[in-house]
């Protein structure tokens, strides 16, 4: 009996000696790392933005969106939570040829996020409209590019 119960020690101190450092333990221990990331990066995303606009297709414009995101449009009451949806609104909007310039903004940089807050201006070259807008960017990145997770805009609420 003496050999079975050295042999169930051994497999048992086998178990113990596992290394917990081994590097799919680690992978499994270490956090996600962050992408290291500047205001002046996540401010020319809204340039992006724009330059999709400027293109008149509504398919590039949801380019800049993830898969899984919302869009709570100025001109619309529905909230757009598929590509599709998000597709159908900007097809209407860029009928009016819209050119967005940001007045004021605020940006808030976290890991592997980003926020971007402030006050736009659009000017509608079909007509030459101009409307000023709140908006809210919140940008995450996807391993390789920084997509809008949730876009909120909404005419400003005083006239001047």
């Amino acid at each position: 009996m003496k050999p079975i119960g050295i042999g169930i020690l051994l497999i048992v101190l086998a178990g113990c000696a596992t290394n917990y450092n081994s590097p799919v333990n680690a992978q499994a221990a270490t956090p996600a790392s962050c992408k290291a990331s500047s205001d002046q990066e996540i401010a020319v995303l809204f340039d992006r933005w724009n330059n999709s606009l400027q293109t008149g297709d509504p398919h590039k414009v949801v380019a800049n969106y993830a898969e899984r995101s919302v869009l709570l449009p100025t001109v619309s009451n529905q909230p757009r939570l598929t590509p599709i949806e998000k597709e159908d609104y900007f097809h209407h909007f860029l009928e009016n040829r819209p050119f967005g310039k940001i007045d004021m903004r605020t940006i808030f940089l976290g890991c592997n996020s980003a926020v971007d807050a402030g006050l736009y201006t659009f000017t509608f070259g079909k007509t030459g409209e101009t409307v000023k807008a709140r908006y809210t960017y919140t940008y995450a990145w996807d391993g390789s590019q920084w997509l809008i997770t949730s876009h909120h805009s909404s005419a400003m609420p005083e006239k001047k």
